[in-house]
């Protein structure tokens, strides 16, 4: 069972790691597309217009947001209210772990994939692009990523509920990603 729960932390904690670049990617795209349009009064670059350059780092940041939602998972970065939680004994913050994986986040990422994959299926027919002419023309690639963080967030949800049942069912969980918890 450790196995397996290492193998989805590293998925996503691969995957995090990769997606980081993303954000360096999209600071030097913003760079450019204002150094081009502000200092060269240029229509582009490299043969692509300023506007396929400004439409990619809506599809990096977007990618970022999706592809990262297991990433953030893994390292506890979400929302929380921790009202309770930050108080509570290791017993109880895995009880709650363990619940909230399977009859809260593995729901939400089931329906994320309902409601998502018809559209997703949709654009890939059609291969959908952006409506400026001298956009970029894969806009079904962008919507994909709704799938992909659905899968990438359940698998994360799955990892989180296996070490919360082993650790309640008295078995160790060595967890790089979660040692000392710190009430500070």
């Amino acid at each position: 069972m450790q196995q397996v729960y290492r193998i989805l932390d590293g998925i996503s904690e691969t995957i995090g790691r990769v997606i980081a670049w993303f954000t360096l990617l999209m600071v030097l795209i913003q760079f450019l597309v204002v150094l081009l349009r502000y200092v060269f009064a240029a229509p582009g670059f490299l043969g692509v217009s300023s506007l396929w350059w400004q439409e990619s780092i809506i599809y990096l940041h977007g990618s970022l947001i999706m592809l990262g939602a297991g990433y953030t998972l893994l390292h506890d970065g979400h929302v929380r209210v921790d009202i309770f939680y930050a108080e509570a004994s290791d017993r109880v913050r895995d009880w709650t772990d363990l619940l909230g994986s399977l009859f809260f986040l593995l729901p939400v990422c089931w329906v994320m994939w309902w409601s998502a994959a018809p559209n997703v299926a949709m654009s890939w027919t059609m291969h959908e692009g952006s409506p400026e002419a001298s956009g970029i023309p894969y806009r079904y690639l962008l919507k994909s990523t709704v799938l992909a963080a659905a899968v990438l967030l359940a698998l994360q949800g799955l990892s989180t509920a296996l070490k919360s049942a082993l650790r309640l069912a008295g078995h160790e969980v060595h967890d790089p990603f979660h040692g000392e918890k710190s009430l500070d």
